[in-house]
């Protein structure tokens, strides 16, 4: 959800009457399909944002066959050919350093900060989230809602 923010952040001005989000993710690691963490990190920043996001995620083993994945990592491989990657940082000069034939230019964002893993999302965290499953594919596609402000 950091990488989802700071992306907004930087492009909201590009989007200045957007009420909503649309998120294709893969189904692995913390952005998990059934993460309760994810969706509740979303609902947080939905409320911020006031941004109604719809999710659609990867059925799980499928990512590997993402189009987008696929076109970028073989440019990013091409420019880091033959070249030692000993630092993050040597890292993301090459990957920012990548262009596409068609124009397209990759960025390359690092959060330095420990995520605990042992945080967990109650049941009643969880029942406090604004998610609305999709009918098609329900496990894996759905739409968080910023809460109601509370006028108190």
């Amino acid at each position: 959800v950091d990488a989802i923010q700071d992306w907004w952040r930087r492009n909201q001005p590009h989007y200045p009457t957007a009420k909503r989000l649309l998120i294709e993710a893969d189904s692995g690691g913390s952005n998990a399909a059934r993460s309760r963490r994810y969706k509740k990190r979303l609902q947080d920043f939905t409320d911020e944002t006031e941004l109604e996001i719809t999710v659609c995620h990867d059925p799980p083993g499928t990512s590997k066959w993402n189009p987008i994945e696929h076109r970028l990592f073989s440019q990013i491989a091409a420019t880091w050919a033959g070249h030692v990657l000993s630092t993050l940082l040597i890292l993301r000069g090459f990957i920012r350093r990548t262009t596409t034939t068609t124009g397209l230019k990759v960025t390359a964002t690092y959060f330095e900060q420990t995520y605990l893993t042992v945080l967990k999302v109650t049941n009643a965290e969880f029942k406090t989230i604004q998610l609305t499953r999709n009918n098609v594919c329900p496990q894996w596609n759905y739409t968080i809602r910023p809460r109601p402000k509370n006028t108190e």
